[in-house]
């Protein structure tokens, strides 16, 4: 799971890494051979080849679009953008403290310029609202507008869901009644943060965990926390 990627080293950290380490990582993805798949090619498939990774970037910065595109294409590997739809053409105005810069978003034609063979888009709601604080109510109209968006533009975007914060009703009949809620409404997987690998196929399709890629983190931690997922020592 990656979100910013910037070409100023000393930015390195937290939700942002440099294109150094982004490069790094997906060399040392390339020589170990691993396959990417788009989230929608496992929905399909009975099972993967061993090395077989998902490669997955939140909220379709620009950033993105200027320089992780072009390193996905450059070792041959396939990526799923997932996007807070409120947001298109503006900035990420979720982020209201302090501790973040501000960082735009792709615009409609950026994201329609996207080599579709290379990278896929998905959702990742509407407001960037934390699921667990919000009603079933209030989740089906984000869930609406994010839909209104894609028909208006006619945007092609696969129905897997990246949940805002990795936060999702995760105890008793509010996890059943939201995963109820996803399924009507044509959500075929969500995606959460969970920090531990996966097995194919998945026990719950709306409960697949991701690896949160930090940017001050090296390159034999990253080697790590794909073979292992999380571990006490981080």
């Amino acid at each position: 799971m990656y979100h910013n990627v910037t070409n100023n080293a000393n930015l390195s950290i937290g939700l942002t890494i440099s294109t150094k380490k982004l490069e790094e990582q997906l060399q040392y993805l390339h020589t170990k051979k691993y396959s990417s798949f788009f989230v929608s090619e496992l929905e399909n498939s009975k099972e993967l080849p061993k090395k077989s990774i998902l490669l997955t970037f939140d909220d379709v910065t620009e950033n993105q679009f200027i320089n992780a595109v072009p390193l996905l294409k450059k070792y041959n590997f396939k990526a799923t953008f997932f996007i807070p739809f409120a947001y298109v053409g503006k900035s990420d105005l979720w982020n209201d403290s302090s501790e973040f810069s501000s960082e735009k978003i792709m615009t409609l034609e950026q994201l329609k310029s996207l080599d579709s063979s290379s990278i896929e888009l998905a959702h990742h709601s509407y407001l960037h609202r934390k699921y667990s604080e919000l009603t079933l109510n209030e989740i089906q109209t984000d869930l609406d507008e994010s839909y209104k968006v894609i028909k208006n533009n006619d945007l092609k975007i696969y129905n897997a869901l990246a949940y805002p914060y990795g936060d999702f009703p995760k105890k008793g009949q509010e996890k059943v009644d939201f995963q109820s809620l996803l399924q009507q409404n044509s959500i075929k997987m969500g995606f959460r943060i969970g920090n531990r690998l996966n097995k194919f196929p998945f026990k719950n399709w709306y409960e697949i965990n991701r690896i949160d890629v930090k940017g001050e983190e090296s390159l034999t931690k990253f080697k790590l926390k794909i073979k292992f997922g999380k571990l006490k020592l981080f």
